[in-house]
């Protein structure tokens, strides 16, 4: 969908304003479970996933990438449901009261600038804005706090402003389904994370066929992207679940 999508777009953010802040590589901490230290070999290789990932989003053709998901569901890999307990539906439900009190006032999104919540290329036609706050999710990649998304979820008004309709957790790809449970319950929501992706050559994005690149493209298997002279990488960034507190149901609330 085009919010997963979006939700790409704002882990690209993430780990962009993370190592502008401090001058290095973060997507190594984004990428441990569990806040574990990364190794060398991991720093590199989120290095890399992070490279390629760039390379794509910055490329002119994201806009239209953005707006569509034919081939979506061959990168999207997702947490198992399982059957809703009435634990799991209060837990559920204590996150969104928590959330509707914390962003109450980021309804108006200059507060949520103002506040470090950055928008990602607002100059580009969207479904859904993400306005990231890196700090928020640094300290995610260690413990879940309700009240401190990692993202902010807006649509643009007629007017040229914006709409709070949501925010978006996140874990480190890492992150075992039985504390992804104890964030938000898999009884009520799946989180999602984004697999098998294939970006072009370094350096080509611009004039690559982005059918087939990127996070809607067509190649989706390791030998595929090879033969297509790509960079092919099992998983980029962490795992990723959308909230929409203002929803009248529990389960448009979870709603993907």
């Amino acid at each position: 969908m085009i919010l997963h999508n979006a939700a790409a777009v704002a882990m690209v953010l993430l780990t962009l304003a993370m190592a502008q802040e401090h001058g290095h590589d973060m997507a190594g901490v984004m990428g441990q479970g569990d806040g574990a230290a990364p190794s060398a070999t991991d720093q590199h290789g989120d290095a890399a996933r992070q490279d390629a990932a760039v390379e794509a989003m910055s490329s002119e053709h994201m806009a239209a990438q953005m707006d569509g998901h034919a081939a979506m569901s061959a990168h999207m890999a997702w947490s198992d449901m399982r059957p809703a307990t009435a634990a799991d539906r209060e837990h559920a439900a204590q996150i969104v009261k928590t959330l509707q009190t914390a962003l109450a006032r980021y309804k108006d999104y200059r507060v949520a600038e103002a506040g470090g919540f950055k928008p990602f290329h607002p100059e580009l036609p969207q479904h859904i804005y993400h306005f990231t706050r890196w700090q928020n999710g640094l300290r995610a990649a260690f413990t879940f706090d309700p009240a401190e998304p990692t993202s902010l979820l807006y649509r643009k008004t007629r007017s040229g402003g914006y709409e709070l309709v949501g925010a978006m957790y996140t874990a480190p790809r890492g992150t075992s389904e039985a504390k992804l449970d104890q964030r938000v319950p898999l009884g009520i929501a799946r989180w999602h994370r984004h697999v098998n992706l294939c970006f072009p050559p370094k350096g080509r994005g611009a004039g690559a066929d982005w059918t087939k690149f990127g996070f809607n493209g067509s190649i989706s298997t390791k030998a595929a992207c090879a033969v297509a002279g790509g960079r092919f990488y099992p998983q980029v960034f962490g795992w990723m679940v959308h909230v929409y507190p203002w929803a009248t149901t529990q389960e448009a609330a979870w709603a993907h």
